[in-house]
């Protein structure tokens, strides 16, 4: 890798299905990424690609992923798409409108590529009915044996849930990939070549040195959270954001791109309401 390499991360997109009357969504979630793929065509230097880690939808229904998918067209980018799935996707949602499959549906969505000299790979966070997320045994596996190829190539590694950084609070485990997950995902990631990760979900820009590997978090399309709230519990405000990646010899930047935003009030949950709700418990417990 000789020249600079220039990407865009975009993640939490939550795009609704126009023709459900309830949609559950605070902010125009549609509109707003159609301003950010407008600003996309018109960057210089062109990006090489863009990654979407995941919450592509709110719902999870193939009437929004096809909304999601005619978006993308209308834009008419020409440029390479990655996607990640998120705890607001479904994974049969995703085979059937974005890929046009239909077999083996419940399948974690995992793959790996190279795009100018950097290797991507993909892994699968979301679990079935939990906020939090998880790595299947299978993945940890499949991501052994994509870590053993292309070795001479920096990496980036794509999780919608970023790893869980405070062992000593589990709570915080729906924020994140569970703690044993997360300890398995380190032992195989430290001493590699590895650029970055790149995550979403708790729709806030967050910058980690995660066991010496640079971790980025970005807000998304959909909503913000107030940070200052954090302790009590969840605190959703208007908000919107994506990133521009620089990979350079010396390593990776992210510019973070915010959007207009009066930061209005959406909604509220007060941590004790929070830790009574099943979807919140550490996947796999129930």
């Amino acid at each position: 890798m000789h020249d600079n390499i220039t990407f865009v991360h975009l993640t939490d997109i939550h795009i609704g299905n126009p023709s459900d009357p309830d949609t559950g969504l605070f902010s125009d979630t549609a509109t707003t990424l159609r301003t950010v793929l407008a600003e996309i065509t018109k960057m210089t230097p062109r990006p090489s690609f863009v990654i979407i880690s995941g919450d592509l939808t709110h719902k999870g229904d193939i009437g929004s992923y096809a909304h999601f998918k005619q978006i993308l067209a209308e834009a008419d980018l020409d440029i390479p798409l990655v996607f990640a799935l998120g705890n607001h996707d479904t994974r049969p949602g995703f085979y059937v409108a974005m890929k046009e499959r239909s077999n083996n549906l419940d399948a974690p969505y995992m793959h790996d590529l190279v795009l100018e000299g950097i290797h991507i790979i993909v892994l699968d966070t979301s679990t079935p009915g939990f906020v939090g997320g998880s790595i299947e045994s299978e993945q940890f596996e499949w991501l052994e044996k994509r870590l053993g190829e292309h070795t001479s190539l920096p990496k980036l590694i794509v999780t919608h849930h970023s790893p869980h950084l405070d062992e000593n609070e589990p709570f915080t485990q729906w924020e994140s990939i569970d703690t044993l997950a997360s300890q398995r995902l380190r032992d195989l990631l430290v001493g590699r070549n590895i650029l970055g990760i790149l995550s979403g979900h708790i729709h806030l820009d967050r910058v980690s040195n995660w066991y010496g590997i640079p971790l980025f978090v970005g807000t998304g399309l959909y909503t913000a959270m107030d940070y200052r709230f954090n302790q009590q519990g969840l605190r959703g405000v208007a908000g919107t954001s994506y990133a521009v990646g620089t990979i350079r010899p010396s390593g990776l930047t992210m510019a973070i791109i915010p959007q207009p935003s009066d930061r209005r009030h959406y909604f509220q949950r007060i941590r004790s309401e929070m830790e009574k709700d099943p979807r919140f418990a550490r996947p796999g417990t129930l």
